[in-house]
């Protein structure tokens, strides 16, 4: 019994410890979102406009405006010719500012799995980020991610008001 007395400490403090690391990542997670929402109140071109721009590059599976490097950025994924690519839209002016491809990792895996989202839909992402914008007046679009759920397309709409943040489903087909 005295063998066993030791390590009830020990794995208390090891749990105290990794819930006070979860609350920290939650809390970091936190304050990304609230700089997240405080600086896509100031972007000149929304989320959908970063859509249209990106269609010069391929047909866009996905979108998001991120804090990359400490700089807000807008980030689409396209699918062009079987390959995939990301592309970065200036936020200011609309237009492309860089286009890399995605040829391994997280990044790709993702990227095919919104293509197959997106091959079964009938609608534009860009269009569905509209239906959930004219549902929900005052918000804007952070990201629109689309996904398959029993043999169904739908986006995901990620929108913000303030500090307000709701996610919305809009069907793609």
């Amino acid at each position: 019994m005295h063998r066993i007395a030791w390590w009830v400490p020990a794995v208390a403090l090891s749990l105290v410890g990794s819930s006070s690391f979860a609350a920290e990542e939650k809390e970091s997670k936190g304050s990304e979102k609230q700089e997240l929402a405080k600086d896509v109140k100031t972007v000149k071109v929304a989320l959908e406009k970063g859509l249209s721009a990106s269609e010069t590059e391929g047909k866009p599976i996905s979108a998001k405006f991120e804090i990359e490097d400490g700089k807000l950025q807008l980030s689409v994924y396209t699918a062009k010719d079987g390959k995939f690519y990301e592309v970065i839209v200036d936020h200011q002016t609309g237009k492309v500012a860089k286009t890399e491809p995605i040829t391994s990792g997280d990044d790709l895996t993702a990227a095919k799995a919104q293509n197959d989202a997106m091959a079964n839909s009938k609608t534009s992402l860009r269009s569905a980020v509209g239906r959930a914008l004219k549902a929900n007046r005052g918000y804007r679009a952070v990201s629109a991610m689309p996904s398959l759920e029993g043999g169904q397309s739908a986006a995901e709409v990620t929108l913000v008001k303030g500090s307000q943040w709701k996610t919305v489903k809009e069907k793609l087909n």
